[in-house]
């Protein structure tokens, strides 16, 4: 990942004197702190978007043309709305709770948008030696799970540099306060070295690859070769949950073929019937994407097995490290990339079947 120092020490400049002004602003003492800065695209910004946001978008003009957007939880944009506004902290706390947005909110919450925006303005026209303009976009609440994601909500698609801050109100710590800006506006705000390699869907299914194996390095040594599999010889009982009939198939295939029992089902299939006929020593859990649901599998499976320790290995096209974190959270033993890599599959269910 780029760094983007520079970038970042304007962020952090503009984020505290808007952290002065906001205190005057609601009476209030504000902080803001930043707590990561990473980089991501929409997909997977909003795998880690839970909450209800309010997303307001900013318009950057002159010569750093682009949108960035500020992300806040949409509790928090209804407590500072309502702290302005003077509302009673026992109906702050109720439409809180209830999500109630109302038109006086959004006018209130614009106005505390629109002086961190402003203060941008003043810390980036500083330190950049051309033409910068911030100019805020009517803003909109977003409800994941809830609301339709299209190509411009909540955010356009593509890549961001996002930064992630803390916001304390009178030291209380709030939810969610997210700067996302196009990797193209902040290269040209901060200009970065380019790295000479082929920039390829393959190259970027290599770098996920790696990164997992990172996090999950295999016991194994020595001889890669699928001949022999410790723990396969003696058998053992895979289920494989896979909603594609294909990669359902083939994964039975070879694990057959290597020794194991095979059983397959889909993802909504009764998992108690399957568990209630044969044992299973081990789960190959197959998904397009690491969602909620699916990945809640991981605990009901393990309930309906009885084993707490059933080796859970999860299986999806697409990870991200918030993605990966989430599937060990929820008690998934391994993790891979789609798709199914033979070897690299067997080596895994060996390593779990002998420890076992």
């Amino acid at each position: 990942m780029a760094e983007f120092k520079k970038l970042q020490k304007m962020i952090q400049s503009a984020l505290k004197q808007s952290a002065e002004e906001s205190s005057m602003l609601l009476n209030q003492e504000l902080t803001v702190s930043d707590t990561e800065v990473l980089e991501c695209d929409k997909d997977a910004y909003l795998e880690d978007l839970e909450d209800s946001a309010f997303v307001v978008p900013v318009d950057s003009r002159e010569d750093y043309p682009g949108q960035l957007h500020l992300v806040f939880s949409l509790r928090d944009a209804i407590l500072m709305s309502g702290i302005l506004l003077g509302i009673p902290p026992g109906r702050i706390s109720e439409k809180r709770k209830l999500l109630i947005l109302e038109a006086d909110d959004i006018d209130a919450f614009s106005e505390i948008a629109n002086q961190i925006i402003g203060t941008f303005n003043t810390a980036f026209s500083s330190l950049l030696t051309e033409k910068f303009h911030l100019k805020q976009l009517p803003p909109a609440k977003f409800v994941p799970q809830v609301d339709e994601v299209t190509d411009q909500i909540p955010v356009p698609v593509g890549e961001y540099l996002v930064y992630k801050a803390q916001i304390k109100l009178s030291g209380e710590e709030l939810n969610r306060f997210d700067i996302l800006v196009p990797l193209s506006l902040a290269n040209r705000i901060d200009p970065q070295e380019t790295v000479s390699a082929p920039e390829t869907e393959e190259a970027g299914i290599h770098d996920q690859a790696e990164s997992l194996r990172r996090l999950f390095p295999a016991d194994s040594s020595g001889d890669d070769s699928s001949s022999s599999y410790p723990g396969a010889a003696g058998g053992g009982t895979v289920l494989v949950l896979e909603d594609n009939a294909e990669d359902r198939e083939e994964v039975k295939g070879f694990l057959t073929a290597n020794g194991f029992t095979a059983l397959t089902a889909h993802l909504g299939a009764d998992m108690s019937d399957i568990f209630a006929e044969e044992g299973i020593h081990a789960v190959v859990l197959g998904m397009k994407k690491p969602e909620e649901w699916e990945l809640s599998l991981c605990a009901k499976l393990k309930d309906l097995s009885g084993n707490t320790q059933l080796p859970i290995i999860v299986c999806a096209s697409q990870w991200t490290r918030t993605g990966v974190l989430k599937a060990v959270k929820n008690g998934a033993k391994d993790v891979l990339l789609k798709p199914y890599e033979q070897n690299e599959l067997l080596d895994k269910l060996a390593k779990f079947l002998v420890a076992a």
